[in-house]
């Protein structure tokens, strides 16, 4: 209760300037502000689902209520907002609150920017000792000619205001020390209360608010606004809407940073309290109510912990309203005005441009921005809606399309060009140019293997497709179609066009057991601790048959008789280093031999094995092998048992004899000048390039290397990084991988001698 009744205080000095600055920006009586504060406290805070959220009028739905005050007068907009209200009661009983955070965080912050913009363009005129036009562009005109002629004594109050909101905002926020300020003075209260006090001293003619002797004076029920049905349904419409996605989204933000033991937000709850509150505002003559995350962000930062501190609040404003007129009435028009350009101009938040354009969203928001100021809130969120709607057809559509010409190995004899298309993405008709501009340049007679990697592919694309494949096979082209998930070309070309079932989301089939969990459609739980090792690999068998064995059995049927590998691969038999990941394989593409610490033994060793050596006999002799690649890594623990001399695998007797390979590659380490790094990591790279010359102690072997018949490949992996780098031999260091962009990683960075 304590924290509550302090977070209460802190949040109404927060409220009281906010909410008759926004009254007035509003062209609304000023007791609508303190009228709409006191029930967003008490009835939104009793009421509503989430808490900690404060709510109130508030500045982004400032531009909605001055154009229906202009448009139908104060007593009709009153009624707008108790409908819109009762239209929020209604959302929000058919529970469709996670609905309206479907609108897009960049079409939402750019009509807070542009509502921001507006509010500045017009609050300026005040601060200046003018009045503000009926728009944002004619404000925007007339504002060179107030800036040259504006009367002093407001302009003064206007400065004043401002620099106390910029330099409290600077002070250090501790409770105690030289300098700094109580937490729980929130900038707007000394702001105000400064300019008040110097307009009284000093005797300045400067407007002050105007508040009637009570609440209630003069009260009149609200009426029904004049004009057409449309229009009228359209008001009601953006100002239940409008508040719904301000307070929704203010509740999410809330959500996330509220206390342990502070329950989570109920959305629809708070939509119907929402609804209630402004139902009750516009009853009562007040302005429409959302969730404020400037009050509700100071609520959390005071320590609240339960909806008391801002029902508390609620009645804090009501008693001040009640006791405390004459003061308020001294409060100058300026000094609210310059508390609302200083909001307008935080509502443009450039932090959240940054954001928008690495998500390729900025257009909406400036498109939003520009709309609300120029033509209007309603058509500037139109405008911001469209742009993301084409924004995310283009996405939905989006099509990429590869080609390669595969070059045929020296040796093969005179073979037809061959040509690899892979074409990503959803197919429909928007993406036939795309695809056809690259089918038709491929040279006619020549063999093509189109992989279709889509997700829809509609009749015009098949069309296009299948066209093509016909006319390219009777020019005696070989066209061979390969469809990665659904099968959308075969389907139409067999008629059977039964509806498409989505594949199951891919598994993160490169990670580990431990950090897949997989629950009772592919077995156990494969990060349960009780499930036994044997369970685990049946697990992982049961994935690959329900989600890749059907994807590559066209590729295992054509290697089930033959194999015809490129590339002989020699590394460690370490489970973390993983090859066809490293380097992107598939089946048949790499001959691997694996042992501990990915050594070779030298020609004649004297400890004889020919595992390895007949390994390499194979693969040259038999498959014609032309790459050989040694890959080492890092944290080895084949070169940790070399580096502290043989003592740690003493009691394994055939480990011990193994690891006498490696003495020439701890022999190579020790010559070599001291470099960076760890020796660790050194002796792991300097043993990828000994065995690389091991090999080459083979006679064989060397004859092939010299006559360019074999390459020779070092690799490192470094495992926590998990990057690859290349062996530079002649300079005897591992440098990134050709094509790319060299890491700062003091890990890979070992030289060799």
């Amino acid at each position: 209760m304590r924290r509550d009744v302090l977070a209460s205080f802190v949040v109404f000095l927060v409220a009281i300037p906010l909410s008759l600055g926004i009254a007035v920006a509003s062209g609304a009586p000023v007791a609508a502000g303190l009228i709409a504060a006191i029930v967003g406290g008490i009835v939104a805070g009793l009421l509503g689902g989430s808490p900690l959220q404060v709510s109130g009028p508030a500045a982004g739905l400032t531009v909605i209520v001055a154009e229906l005050v202009q448009t139908y007068g104060w007593r009709a907009t009153c009624t707008i907002t108790l409908l819109g209200g009762l239209l929020q009661l209604g959302l929000g009983a058919c529970r469709v609150a996670r609905t309206a955070l479907a609108v897009s965080p960049a079409v939402v912050h750019g009509m807070l920017a542009g509502v921001g913009a507006v509010l500045v363009l017009a609050q300026i005129h005040v601060v200046l000792g003018g009045s503000p036009q009926h728009s944002a562009l004619s404000n925007l005109r007339e504002l060179p000619g107030q800036i040259l002629h504006p009367h002093s004594h407001p302009a003064l109050l206007g400065a004043l205001t401002i620099a106390v909101l910029v330099v409290w905002a600077r002070l250090p926020k501790r409770a105690k020390g030289l300098g700094a300020v109580p937490r729980w003075i929130p900038g707007p209260l000394p702001a105000i209360a400064l300019a008040t006090l110097a307009a009284w001293a000093l005797g300045w003619d400067a407007e002050r608010v105007d508040l009637p002797g009570s609440l209630l004076d003069g009260w009149h029920a609200p009426v029904l606004p004049h004009g057409p049905l449309p229009g009228i349904v359209g008001a009601v419409v953006s100002v239940a809407v409008v508040a719904a996605v301000e307070s929704l989204l203010c509740s999410v933000a809330i959500d996330r940073a509220r206390p342990a033991g502070v329950p989570r937000a109920d959305l629809d709850r708070e939509l119907f309290g929402q609804g209630a509150a402004n139902a009750a505002s516009g009853l009562l003559g007040g302005l429409p109510i959302a969730g404020v995350i400037v009050r509700s962000t100071a609520n959390v930062e005071a320590g609240a912990r339960s909806r008391r501190s801002t029902v508390l609040h609620g009645v804090w404003v009501l008693v001040l309203a009640l006791s405390c007129g004459p003061v308020i009435e001294q409060v100058p028009l300026a000094a609210l005005a310059a508390l609302l350009v200083v909001l307008g101009v935080r509502m443009i938040d450039t932090a959240r441009v940054r954001a928008l354009r690495h998500h390729r969203e900025a257009p909406a928001y400036f498109a939003t921005l520009v709309g609300v100021v120029a033509l209007g809130l309603g058509e500037g969120v139109l405008l911001g809606i469209g742009i993301m709607a084409l924004t995310a057809l283009r996405r939905l559509t989006a099509l990429s399309v590869r080609v390669e010409q595969l070059v045929p190995a020296a040796g093969d004899g005179p073979v037809p060009p061959r040509w690899h298309v892979v074409v990503e993405g959803t197919l429909t008709f928007l993406g036939v140019p795309k695809v056809t501009r690259v089918l038709q340049g491929i040279p006619p007679g020549s063999s093509v293997d189109l992989d279709l990697d889509v997700d829809f592919m509609d009749h015009a694309a098949f069309d296009a497709i299948h066209a093509w494949r016909l006319a390219h096979e009777r020019q005696d082209g070989k066209v061979d179609i390969d469809e990665v998930h659904e099968t959308w070309y075969e389907n139409a070309v067999t008629g059977d066009m039964t509806p498409q079932r989505k594949s199951p989301p891919p598994a993160r089939w490169w990670a580990p057991w431990a950090d897949r969990a997989r629950r009772a459609e592919t077995g156990p739980e494969l990060d349960a601790p009780d499930v036994s090792p044997s369970a685990l690999l049946l697990a992982g068998v049961r994935e690959y048959h329900g989600r890749t064995a059907r994807l590559v059995r066209p590729i295992m049927a054509e290697l089930a008789f033959a194999q015809k590998p490129e590339h002989l691969f020699i590394t460690c038999v370490d489970s973390r280093v993983v090859p066809s990941i490293i380097t992107a394989s598939g089946p048949g593409d790499l001959f691997i031999n694996r042992n501990v610490g990915n050594l070779v033994p030298r020609h004649g060793s004297r400890v004889p094995d020919d595992s390895v050596a007949a390994t390499v006999e194979y693969a040259t002799e038999v498959l014609g092998i032309r790459t050989i690649t040694v890959c080492g890594h890092s944290n080895c623990g084949a070169m940790a048992a070399l580096l502290a001399g043989g003592a740690e695998v003493e009691h394994l007797p055939g480990l011990a004899r193994w690891l006498r390979h490696g003495n020439h590659s701890l022999a190579r380490f020790l010559a070599a000048e001291p470099a960076d790094g760890p020796p660790l990591a050194r002796l792991c790279q300097a043993n990828v390039a000994q065995q690389l010359d091991n090999l080459l102690t083979y006679p064989w072997l060397r004859n092939r290397v010299e006559a360019g018949r074999l390459e020779l490949v070092g690799l490192y992996l470094d495992l926590e990084t998990a990057n690859v780098r290349i062996l530079d031999r002649p300079a005897g260091t591992f440098v990134p991988v050709p094509g790319e962009t060299p890491d700062d990683d003091p890990h890979d960075a070992g030289a060799l001698a």
